[in-house]
């Protein structure tokens, strides 16, 4: 058995909701990894490699804004970890923020429904967890968004994609 360490970055704001109230959902996750985290600066983690590689999807989706109990979903193996990166400048990314959230959460939500996927709108990234297909979906969806689409249009194509498959 080769215990690997590898070394993840999170913000310092979300370090709280990976270490949980009291160490609770820290505990978990190194119960349901069969990994070590200790929690620093960055978080080192400690265990085999395919553990390692869930882990470091969990620590990465709590770090992008999901809750853990989203974010544990990656233990399943149908389910992916995507990290979208948003255009560069702040004008620009407060502008598609705005477009992928929605009035109230309404756009982001009707994606989210619509494509059967978590999706997570934090500092300069969308984050989605689905299944690959659903992630993939949901994907595509924003990235319209991203290049200027229409709500309408974005949510037309969800509305074809989903009666073909």
């Amino acid at each position: 058995m080769v215990c690997i360490i590898k070394k993840i970055k999170i913000p310092e704001e979300r370090k709280a909701v990976l270490i949980g109230k009291m160490g609770r959902i820290k505990k978990q996750i190194q119960g349901l990894t069969n990994t070590r985290i200790e929690i620093g600066d960055e978080i080192t983690a400690s265990g085999e490699s395919v553990d390692l590689m869930i882990l470091e999807n969990i620590v990465k989706a709590i770090g992008r804004g999901f809750s853990p109990k989203n974010a544990f979903e990656l233990l399943d193996e149908e389910y992916v970890l995507r990290i979208i990166d948003l255009p560069k400048g702040e004008k620009q990314i407060k502008r598609t923020k705005s477009r992928i959230i929605g009035t109230n959460g309404r756009c982001r939500d009707r994606i989210e429904k619509m494509t059967r996927a978590h999706i997570c709108v934090y500092g300069k990234t969308v984050s989605i967890i689905g299944k690959s297909d659903d992630v993939n979906l949901a994907e595509d969806a924003i990235e319209k968004l991203i290049s200027g689409a229409t709500h309408k249009n974005v949510y037309a194509f969800l509305k074809r994609r989903r009666a073909i498959s």
